[in-house]
């Protein structure tokens, strides 16, 4: 415990101070009263370059602290006695937009008089150009509604100092390329441009070697975004039983705000509604929903109306809220990328966060390519169990029960209870019992652990490379390619291949007699 608390100690000594960092005192104010005193690492690496004038291209994953590394330098160039836009930021879709834009606002708490907008499509056009038409100096969008307002002339560029590309890749796998390259042929000669994405396939190539000039390569690994902030753990549990497993945990750790990750929308629809069958405070989000049905959803989240949020992979791309406290995979990722999108959701700028896993099977491989890829640990952890959840749920009535006791007065409720005592004749103890087991519900019922993949294998005979398994005898010897002598006999039988005699057995050839005396299956 002292060497961890002195390694944490350690590593916060060792991070660039936003204070030792050269930015304006007014953001700093604003970045202090958000809790934060020291950078993520693209953020560390991105912003003094950034704050030179240089362009960059910032490879990084969700969870990162992208949005201040290009909007603290962006708010810093801006004239805010020059009411014209000069900066704008392109996001694949508007919940990313809108909660950059409020980010931005936050952090311009302080520089009084300058105005951030959000525009994207499925918002009245007219209502954005009445609000641009009041002086707007930093414009964040989705790369369609920017161009429509581009052709309008509702948006001038003569002024643009910096232009930020956030999450390019996601934006050319949507098929914004054509409405990019409008937007950026459309601003001044001189200008900055940033660009952060995920990945960096070719088309990312081609547009920073055509708009960019010398710019500067960061990258931040997965190592840098999920080890020092997110506790990681898979548990090993049967499909029938992975529903009650997640409540089984969400129970025990009792995160104030969580997301859980699906591969598919039945399977989101399908978890959302056993959770709010058991009374949690959870919503589902994925592709087939309106955009309206989007915006209530994620506004529950974001107001903590909503504790639990059900998605897909591809549903969940913007979301960007604060206070994650947990990230449950229901279903391992197909792609190893979206693991680390998924928990990037949680230990943000710092914050301690958690991940689960839920694995079957022959999922164990995945967690091994996860650890292999990404540089990380993921610990396997036992399903909590009933009397771990009971004792879990007991504190919590206990602790709020004796909140009650020091703020309210309690002397209406103690006579009506010796009332209830002496007239039925039961103890204040069974009382007390009842009311408690009222509260938490009956234990729950024990999950089994399923066994690891391979010691399965070895129960169920089945040889490993070698050719061997336990049960040894001639069922267990195998070829080398790890097929048992039946199978081989079956390969045969199939192919309409003559066995050699087998003088040991006395088996013969097809429709021939053997030497026990018995015809073959054929003869008879």
């Amino acid at each position: 415990m002292v060497n961890s608390l002195e390694e944490r100690k350690e590593e916060i000594e060792n991070k660039l101070r936003y204070r030792d960092s050269g930015i304006h005192p007014d953001i700093l104010k604003a970045v202090e009263e958000m809790g934060f005193e020291t950078m993520t690492p693209i953020q560390e690496k991105a912003i003094p370059v950034l704050l030179e004038g240089k362009d960059i291209i910032g490879q990084a994953q969700t969870g990162t602290g992208k949005t201040a590394a290009f909007a603290i330098p962006m708010i810093q160039s801006v004239d805010s006695q020059l009411k014209k836009p000069q900066g704008i930021i392109l996001c694949p879709t508007r919940e990313l937009a809108m909660q950059a834009a409020e980010e931005i606002r936050k952090l311009t708490k302080y520089m009084n008089g300058i105005k951030v907008l959000p525009v994207y499509g499925g918002q009245d056009i007219g209502r954005q150009i009445r609000a641009l038409s009041q002086g707007v100096q930093i414009i964040v969008g989705t790369p369609g509604r920017v161009m429509d307002h581009l052709r309008r002339h509702t948006i001038k560029t003569a002024y643009i100092k910096m232009i930020v590309l956030d999450e390019a890749d996601e934006m050319l796998n949507m098929g914004f390329r054509e409405d990019i390259e409008t937007v950026l042929k459309d601003m001044p000669e001189q200008h900055q441009m940033a660009l952060f994405s995920a990945t960096m396939p070719q088309a990312i190539l081609d547009i920073t070697g055509t708009y960019q000039k010398n710019a500067v390569y960061i990258k931040v690994t997965p190592k840098e975004i999920t080890v020092s902030a997110i506790k990681q753990a898979y548990y090993r549990v049967a499909k029938k039983d992975k529903a009650e497993a997640l409540i089984r945990l969400i129970d025990y750790y009792q995160p104030a705000r969580s997301l859980v990750f699906c591969n598919t929308k039945r399977m989101v629809d399908e978890i959302a509604g056993k959770l709010k069958e058991r009374g949690y405070e959870a919503e589902g989000l994925h592709g087939d929903l309106s955009q309206n049905q989007r915006d209530t959803v994620m506004n529950l989240f974001r107001n903590g109306r909503c504790a639990i949020l059900i998605a897909t992979d591809v549903a969940a791309r913007g979301i960007d809220v604060c206070g994650v406290d947990a990230v449950f995979n229901y279903d391992v990722p197909e792609d190893i990328e979206y693991y680390v999108h998924r928990i990037g959701r949680t230990g943000r700028a710092g914050r301690k966060g958690r991940s689960f896993t839920l694995i079957s099977g022959r999922e164990i491989f995945k967690i091994r390519d996860i650890e292999r890829i990404c540089h990380t640990t993921i610990r396997e952890r036992k399903i909590p169990t009933p009397a771990d959840i009971t004792k879990v749920k007991t504190g919590k009535l206990f602790l709020e029960a004796m909140e009650v006791m020091e703020q309210k007065d309690l002397s209406g409720a103690r006579k009506s209870i010796q009332q209830a005592v002496e007239k039925n004749g039961f103890s204040l103890l069974d009382l007390a019992a009842a009311f408690m087991q009222m509260n938490i519900g009956d234990e729950p019922e024990e999950i089994k652990e399923e066994k690891p993949y391979f010691e399965r294998n070895r129960r169920a005979g089945r040889g490993d490379r070698a050719g061997r398994n336990e049960r040894g005898g001639r069922a267990g010897r195998a070829d080398r390619t790890g097929r048992s002598e039946k199978n081989v006999r079956n390969d045969r039988v199939r192919r309409k291949e003559k066995p050699e005699r087998n003088t040991r057995t006395g088996r013969g050839n097809r429709g021939e007699k053997s030497e026990r005396g018995f015809l073959s299956k054929k003869s008879r």
